[in-house]
């Protein structure tokens, strides 16, 4: 998928644990969890907007878009 989540990155920025941002947002351990792994399907604007203030980030700094051709020809 050309959807890469940097979840990780942010929370790794901000030093917030899954668990201390799970509580933040309201949002299962689980279903953090594969949001933060790329696993994901789709994301809810409202849990977005829950995750950008909790990490007080924009959402480009969580999504990122990279065509599948560049990511070929990157490796």
């Amino acid at each position: 998928m050309p959807i890469i989540v940097n979840l990780d990155v942010m929370m790794a920025k901000r030093k917030i644990s899954l668990n201390e941002l799970s509580e933040r947002v309201d949002l299962t351990l689980s279903n953090l969890s594969i949001l933060k792994t790329g696993k994901a399907k789709a994301i809810r604007f409202s849990t977005l907007d829950a995750i950008c203030k909790a990490l007080e980030c924009q959402p480009g700094d969580i999504l990122e878009y990279v065509n599948d051709e560049q990511k070929t020809t990157d490796r």
